[in-house]
Order: structure tokens, then C-alpha cells, then sequence
């Protein structure tokens, strides 16, 4: 979910790991938000997590088939809806005021976040309930055996998941 925090939780963990950090936002969005074509993404998220090891952040279901099977932990921030609303407010209104480039030179845009059907904050809270049945079910299926799962529900959780890592150093 979008303003959870899985950029900040999958940099901390990448750097406690050693490991590449994958931002799939990235590798989705070209220039001017425009998506890449399909084929382009999927490529890019097949090499990107070709590698031994790697921390992953994003949830496209289109390139799901190609990162689930190879990853070996599933972490899902399954915060309320006010929090990741909260966040996403204070996040876009950081970086509208600084500008602050993204993915590809992208910049949030006044217009785009607050009088679009594109907006960040319209589509946290109609896709956070969906979201939420949709990782229950996978997290409850076997479509994907492999996976460990830890579920997040309150910031601090991560941050002693971070820390809880220490102690496997």
C-alpha cells in the first residue's frame, strides 16, 4: 500500500542485508508517469531479481509471477487506513513543496494530487481495503510456498523487526 513505508522498511533492510534494493516504482514508471510497456517492466524485474540476493519494495500483481516465487520472505505493512492516509498527506505535501524529483524526473503535481482520478490519496482510500482482503487470502493460500510471512501493523513493528536483525548479525 502506497505510504505504508515499504521504501524506507526495504532500504533499512537491503542495507542490514547487503543487499540490492529493488524499487519496482522505478522500474513500472517512465518519464512524465508514464507507465513502461508490460513486456519492458517484466524484463526489468526478471533481471533485477536475478541476482543471489535482493529486497524488493512495491506490489504490482503483474510481475507477482516473477518475484514471489524467488523471494523467501513476504513482508506485508498492514497499517490503518488513517495512518497510510496520514502519511501519504504529509509525504506528497513534502514533496510538493520541495519538488523533489522521483523516478525518471517525475514530480508530484498539485493537479494530479488533489483534483484527478489519478490522485495518491483518492487511491489509498478505495484500494485500502481491497489490499487488505487481497494479502490476506495470499498470505492464507498456497499459491506461494515458499514464503515466509511477517505481517506489520504498527510502525514500531518494524522498526523492532529492523533491530531484530541485529541480533542475527
Amino acid at each position: 500500500m502506497s505510504g505504508a513505508g515499504k521504501s524506507s522498511l526495504a532500504r533499512a533492510l537491503a542495507m542490514k542485508l547487503r543487499a540490492p534494493h529493488v524499487e519496482l516504482d522505478e522500474l513500472f514508471w517512465g518519464p512524465e508517469w508514464t507507465p513502461k510497456p508490460a513486456a519492458t517492466f517484466r524484463e526489468l524485474t526478471r533481471a533485477a531479481v536475478s541476482a543471489p540476493t535482493w529486497v524488493v519494495d512495491g506490489n504490482y500483481s503483474s510481475v507477482r509471477d516473477i518475484v514471489w516465487p524467488r523471494a523467501d520472505v513476504a513482508v506485508w505493512l498492514n497499517f490503518p487506513l488513517w495512518l497510510v492516509l496520514w502519511r501519504v498527506f504529509w509525504r506528497t505535501a513534502h514533496r510538493l513543496r520541495t519538488r523533489e524529483a522521483l523516478w525518471h524526473g517525475n514530480r508530484e503535481s498539485f493537479r494530479r494530487t488533489f483534483s484527478s482520478r489519478e490522485s495518491i490519496l483518492w487511491w489509498v482510500v478505495t484500494a485500502h481495503a481491497k489490499r487488505r482482503r487481497e494479502f490476506s487470502l495470499l498470505r492464507n493460500s498456497r499459491q506461494f510456498p515458499n514464503l515466509k510471512w511477517v505481517e506489520i501493523r504498527w510502525p514500531r513493528q518494524a522498526e523492532a523487526f529492523i533491530r531484530a536483525l541485529d541480533a542475527h548479525d
